[in-house]
C-alpha cells in the first residue's frame, strides 16, 4: 500500500495527506476520521515532513517499530531512487551542459514553485501584523547574515517573539492512535539531541566528509518547521555554500523533485548523489528522515502535553512565521537570481505560476513543460 502511494502521490504534502485519508480511512478503515485528524495534527506540530510522519504513525499502529521502517521505506524509495538516478545523470553525463536550455527551464520552474509555496504559506502562517512582521524581519536577517546557523537562530528568536506577542489557535485534541513507552520516547529524544550536539563537533574535528554530510542532513531534518519547501534554504546553505554541489545542480534537483511523487525531502537523495554518488544518496536520505522517526516516537507519547500549553502554541506561531521569511529569502537568493536570466526565462516563470495557481496543472507536468520550453527558448 505505501509503495503504491510512493509511486502515485503527486502534489506535495497536503495532497499526500488526502491520498493517505482515502487509502487508510475511507478504503481500508485502519483509522477513523477523528483518529486520522489527530494523527495529522501531531505530525504538523512536529518538525519534519508531515506526510512522511503520518505514514510512520500509521505504520507503527499496524506493525510497531518495524511498521515505522517499512512505511517510510515504501513511501520514500520510489522518489529517492528516481532523484538519485537523475543526479547521477546530471553529474556524470557529458551531454548535460550546465548551460543547457532544458536545465535553464527547470531553474525557471523552481522560481514559480517557490513563489507559489511562499504565497500559500504567507496566507496561512503570516496573516497577522505580528506574524507578517516576524516573517519580513526573518527574511531580511538571513539575507544580510547568510549561514546555516543564522537560520536556526532566526527560528529560535522568532519562537521567543511568538511566545511574547502572537496569538494561538485552540489546542487540538490528543491523538490516541498508538502508544509508545515513556522509556522509548525519552531514548528517541535523547538520541536526537546528542546527534544534533555531537555531530557538528565530530565533523569539524575529524574533517570526514561523510560525517559532515550526516551532520548537515540531520540538522536540516530535525529543525525544519513548515514542510518540504522550507528545508530548501537550509540545504542550500549546507550543500552549495561549501561547494558540495553547484547552484545549477541544486536548483535543477529542486525542480526535478517537484516532478516526482512522494516526499519532497527526497531532494536530499539528489543532493547526496550529486555530491558523493550512491553512498552519498543513502547517507543523505537516511540522515534527513531519521529525526522525523525519532520525533514521532517521542511525540506519540507526549502529544497531549506538547500540544496544549498556550505558550508553546504561541512559540510555534512565531517559528512558523519565521519559516515563511526564510523561504521568501531563498526565493530571491539563490532561486530568482539563478532562475531568471532574461525575458524568456521570466516568461517561463510566469507561465509555470499560472499553470499551478490558476489552471491546476500537476507539478510533474509543470517541470516537464518548463524543461521543454527551456530547450526551445533558452
Amino acid at each position: 500500500m505505501f509503495t503504491a502511494l510512493g509511486l502515485t502521490s503527486f502534489g506535495g504534502p497536503t495532497a499526500h495527506l488526502g491520498y493517505f485519508k482515502t487509502a487508510f480511512v475511507d478504503r481500508r478503515r485502519w483509522l477513523d476520521e477523528a483518529d486520522y485528524a489527530n494523527t495529522v495534527a501531531l505530525c504538523q506540530f512536529l518538525p519534519g515532513p508531515a506526510s512522511s510522519q503520518v505514514g510512520m504513525v500509521i505504520g507503527f499502529r499496524r506493525a510497531g517499530y518495524l511498521g515505522v521502517l517499512m512505511a517510510w521505506l515504501a513511501f520514500t524509495l520510489p522518489s529517492a531512487a528516481t532523484l538519485t538516478a537523475f543526479a547521477l545523470l546530471v553529474k556524470n553525463s557529458a551531454w548535460v551542459d550546465p548551460q543547457a536550455g532544458w536545465l535553464a527551464g527547470l531553474l525557471a520552474a523552481a522560481v514559480a514553485v517557490v513563489f507559489h509555496a511562499v504565497a500559500g504559506m504567507a496566507k496561512n502562517l503570516a496573516a497577522t501584523k505580528v506574524t507578517a512582521t516576524i516573517a519580513v524581519l526573518s527574511g531580511i536577517t538571513v539575507l544580510a547574515l547568510p549561514g546555516p546557523w543564522t537560520h536556526l537562530l532566526v527560528i529560535f528568536v522568532a519562537a521567543l517573539a511568538g511566545m511574547a506577542f502572537c496569538s494561538a489557535s485552540e489546542p487540538t485534541a490528543a491523538a490516541h492512535t498508538a502508544t509508545v513507552p515513556q522509556s522509548v520516547a525519552i531514548a528517541a529524544l535523547t538520541v536526537l539531541i546528542v546527534a544534533i550536539v555531537a555531530l557538528p563537533v565530530l565533523a569539524r574535528t575529524t574533517g570526514n566528509h561523510f560525517l559532515e554530510m550526516v551532520n548537515a542532513y540531520v540538522s536540516s531534518g530535525a529543525l525544519v518547521f513548515g514542510g518540504g519547501h522550507v528545508v530548501m534554504p537550509l540545504l542550500e546553505q549546507h550543500t552549495v555554500a561549501p561547494g558540495w554541489v553547484t547552484h545549477t545542480e541544486f536548483l535543477a534537483g529542486y525542480s526535478a523533485a517537484q516532478a516526482v511523487p512522494g516526499p519532497l525531502f527526497t531532494f536530499a537523495s539528489f543532493l547526496g548523489a550529486a555530491d558523493a554518488g550512491l553512498l552519498g544518496a543513502f547517507i543523505a536520505t537516511v540522515a534527513i528522515f531519521a529525526p522525523s522517526a525519532l520525533l514521532v516516537l517521542f511525540g506519540l507519547h507526549y502529544w497531549d502535553r506538547l500540544s496544549h500549553p498556550l505558550r508553546v502554541r504561541k512559540a510555534f506561531s512565531g517559528a512558523n512565521a519565521a519559516v515563511v521569511g526564510l523561504l521568501a529569502a531563498a526565493l530571491y537568493q539563490p532561486v530568482f537570481t539563478h532562475g531568471v536570466t532574461g525575458i524568456a526565462s521570466l516568461g517561463i516563470v510566469a507561465t509555470c505560476w499560472l499553470g499551478m495557481a490558476k489552471w491546476g496543472v500537476p507539478p510533474w507536468a509543470i517541470a516537464v513543460g518548463a524543461a521543454l520550453a527551456g530547450w526551445v527558448l533558452l
